[in-house]
């Protein structure tokens, strides 16, 4: 029997809420706020790494990029606009279905898969960029599924991990204020036993082949009403990792 990293109780919470990916005001709206920050982080830093203008209009040209759980699209359809050539898997079809739609009346031509990682090393495909944003918490067998996507990275390219650290700290804002108190996110969107801490990450993704480039913490600033960098990584942190060219 093959192993498989789905978790199906998790496919049906996210397949429930799909009609709402684009709505900033529903479901989806920490993702909307959280959208800025991560795409500066991944501008910013793939820039840097394959030696692109941060002030070009389409930076990102000539670039495949993998967005692993990309739910309705919602980092897929900006990394578009920048260039890349984007295809975008999700194991949740209904998730997909609403990504295809929502790219066809902006106009965007993305390469949507319902798929899994595993599935997509099985066919080999390799991708300059994979993305792993708020995925890792919701999946079972994190070192297969970390595996599964830095298989996925082609020699010389990188992969970019955001998640939820597992402490008292992440528990009490992430899950109690944001489902329970602020009413952010629906009740029982992150488990505590299913947050991974950074050592967790990286060890799983040192084991894969990836080496750590850099990682940094997320935090909300409530007065400024956005999230922003921090060296504090207690509750939202990601990770840039490369996978080394093969001599």
């Amino acid at each position: 029997m093959t192993r498989s990293t789905v978790n199906d109780a998790e496919i049906a919470k996210f397949t429930a809420m799909a009609e709402q990916w684009w709505d900033p005001k529903g479901k989806f709206k920490p993702l909307h706020k959280f959208n800025p920050v991560r795409m500066r982080y991944i501008r910013d830093n793939l820039c840097r790494q394959f030696g692109r203008d941060t002030n070009a209009i389409r930076p990102f040209e000539g670039l495949s990029i993998l967005d692993v759980g990309c739910g309705g699209g919602l980092l897929c359809e900006p990394l578009t606009r920048l260039g890349a050539d984007v295809t975008g898997i999700d194991a949740a079809e209904r998730n997909i279905a609403i990504a295809r739609i929502h790219a066809e009346q902006s106009g965007l031509e993305i390469d949507y898969r319902a798929t899994t990682s595993e599935a997509m090393v099985a066919a080999a495909e390799r991708f300059d960029v994979v993305l792993n944003m708020e995925v890792v918490e919701h999946v079972d067998d994190v070192p297969l599924y970390m595996k599964s996507c830095a298989d996925l990275v082609a020699p010389g390219g990188v992969m970019f991990t955001a998640t939820l650290n597992r402490t008292a700290r992440s528990w009490a804002l992430a899950v109690i204020g944001a489902e329970y108190v602020l009413r952010w996110l629906p009740r029982g969107t992150h488990q505590y036993g299913k947050l991974v801490r950074p050592e967790e990450l990286e060890g799983s993704l040192g084991k894969a082949g990836m080496r750590i480039i850099d990682r940094t913490g997320v935090v909300y600033s409530p007065l400024a009403d956005r999230w922003q960098k921090s060296k504090d990584m207690d509750v939202n942190y990601m990770v840039l990792t490369e996978h080394a060219p093969t001599n």
